[in-house]
């Protein structure tokens, strides 16, 4: 389970090392899907994604401190790094979820 751990971990490094790219205008984005041969995720695609990958981490987690619990496993540490892991990626997803809540509030209370 600690190997499912490390890849997904290093999914996440080199997804956020394109985005940084992508920041700095090392990686260019195509705004006409188009022209890329493929189309762009919407925002909700995105986010039914992240919503996805957090609930795995949450079942990973669960799983691994049921395994402990149990004493089919004496991983200590990986349960504890998964659980700080799915954490902190909740935690993650709540602050996003206030920012888009409070910039659609702002939006709202916009004069027309």
């Amino acid at each position: 389970m600690s190997n499912a751990i490390s890849i997904s971990a290093d999914s996440m490094m080199q997804q956020l090392s394109i985005h940084s790219e992508m920041a700095k205008g090392a990686i260019k984005v195509s705004p006409n899907p188009a022209d890329s041969g493929m189309h762009a995720p919407s925002f909700t695609d995105l986010m039914q994604e992240k919503v996805a990958a957090i609930n795995t981490d949450q079942n990973a987690s669960s799983a691994l401190m049921r395994a402990v619990d149990s004493g089919e496993s004496d991983d200590l540490v990986g349960v504890m790094v998964a659980s700080q892991k799915a954490s902190l990626s909740f935690s993650t997803m709540i602050q996003i979820r206030n920012r888009l809540v409070q910039a659609f509030d702002d939006v709202m209370k916009m004069p027309i």
